[in-house]
């Protein structure tokens, strides 16, 4: 019995240096841990811990044209809801209306809380979805529902069209630090 309590306490004790612990005082690297791994981005991206949660809060919720609650939800009333919670931030009420609220930015440059856009099957903008980081966005499918995918999959791949960020959450996200804390220098306009 003594030998098994001091191999447990050894164990901790080796565990704990090889990585940084996560103490129950420090819910934000909790819940950064937790939503990095059930989302597959890696914790370093994950430095906004509300989008994460809501994002969460609604995976699994049905697909239904124009519905804008749990019980069903569309791809472009779930970015509406995501922008209008996390972001305090109201978007249009339809996939080519948001992109006209954007600013346009590359693939390379997408940041947790920007929005994606696609043109399936069509020479407009058919979809959208919220980035949250190493290539993964959020969105409302048609077939599955509020997901996460990953914008390397060959059907998104096939059919991205833009990165978009809002004037809002791209002044959040610059001025936060790399541990997600709001800096004290305002974040530099976006032209």
């Amino acid at each position: 019995m003594l030998f098994a309590c001091l191999f447990a306490i050894s164990q901790a004790q080796t565990s704990s240096t090889d990585q940084p612990a996560s103490s129950p005082s420090d819910p934000d690297n909790l819940a950064k841990d937790y939503f990095s791994q059930i989302m597959g981005v890696a914790v370093s991206a994950s430095t906004n811990t509300k989008l994460y949660q809501f994002v969460y809060e609604w995976i699994g919720t049905p697909y239904r044209l124009g519905g804008k609650t749990k019980k069903g939800v569309d791809c472009s009333k779930f970015a509406y809801e995501v922008y209008q919670n996390v972001f305090n931030t109201t978007l249009g009420h339809n996939s080519r209306n948001i992109y006209t609220q954007v600013d346009p930015i590359r693939k390379d440059e997408l940041k947790p809380g920007d929005l994606v856009f696609f043109k399936i099957r069509s020479r407009n903008i058919t979809h959208v979805g919220v980035y949250i980081g190493d290539d993964k966005f959020a969105h409302a499918s048609s077939s599955r529902g509020v997901m996460i995918s990953d914008l390397n999959e060959a059907y998104w791949k096939r059919y991205y069209y833009n990165g978009g960020r809002m004037l809002t959450a791209a002044t959040q996200n610059a001025s936060e630090d790399e541990e997600g804390h709001l800096s004290s220098t305002p974040a530099p306009p976006i032209n």
